[in-house]
């Protein structure tokens, strides 16, 4: 099962990024965001790349350059995840053919990805819009654009971002602080897991 879950690894350093996106994958979460605000993220990116081609979704948060856009493609990451609306980051790396989730919080930022080519919008920080206001942005936005909420989502209130419309999550601190241990990020994943798929069910019933 493919969930809408992007897992976002920020701090982690490239000697521990293999085993903990091992439990990750494990629990069924299978798109990996390393920010390229963490310790050597190109290394880690490199690392999952290598060791998990066909098995998950691996790529860069805080991607703020085209120069790194540029960099990624050439590793073979598959998404650029971002804080911010730059046409040019996403026209760059939807022109490699990687998915781009830049980070949104109006409508004019919103219109203004898709039109450059946005995959889908990530509502950031999710926690000031809130399920509300994502609700009143989804009315005026094409039928069927994917809008994860990032920052303020989580295990405990999936069911009230998913009926305001939102399609997936970026789920940070929830799943992986630095220094923690992989035992807590394997806890930590299947708390999320269980959490999303139990939201999803009720929401098709």
């Amino acid at each position: 099962m493919t969930r809408n879950i992007i897992a976002i690894l920020r701090g982690i350093r490239p000697e521990d990024v293999e085993a903990h996106v091992d439990v990750l994958v494990a629990a069924g979460i299978t798109t990996i965001e390393v920010p390229l605000n963490s310790p050597e993220p190109f290394d880690s990116i490199g690392r999952l790349i290598a060791r998990f081609a066909g098995r998950a979704m691996i790529g860069a948060g805080t991607v703020l350059e085209v120069a790194d856009v540029r960099r990624l493609a050439e590793m073979g990451a598959a998404i650029v995840v971002s804080p911010n609306c730059d046409p040019a980051v996403i026209a760059a790396t939807r022109a490699a053919g990687m998915e781009s989730w830049p980070g949104v919080f109006t409508p004019t930022e919103c219109f203004a990805a898709l039109k450059a080519g946005a995959t889908g919008l990530k509502f950031f920080p999710a926690t000031l819009i809130g399920p509300a206001g994502i609700a009143a942005v989804r009315a005026v936005l094409p039928k069927g654009t994917p809008l994860y909420a990032v920052g303020g989502a989580g295990a405990d209130n999936f069911p009230e971002w998913i009926r305001a419309g939102a399609t997936g999550f970026g789920i940070g601190t929830a799943l992986y602080r630095p220094g923690q241990s992989v035992e807590a990020t394997a806890a930590a994943a299947a708390k999320i897991v269980s959490a999303y798929d139990a939201a999803l069910a009720a929401a098709q019933d």
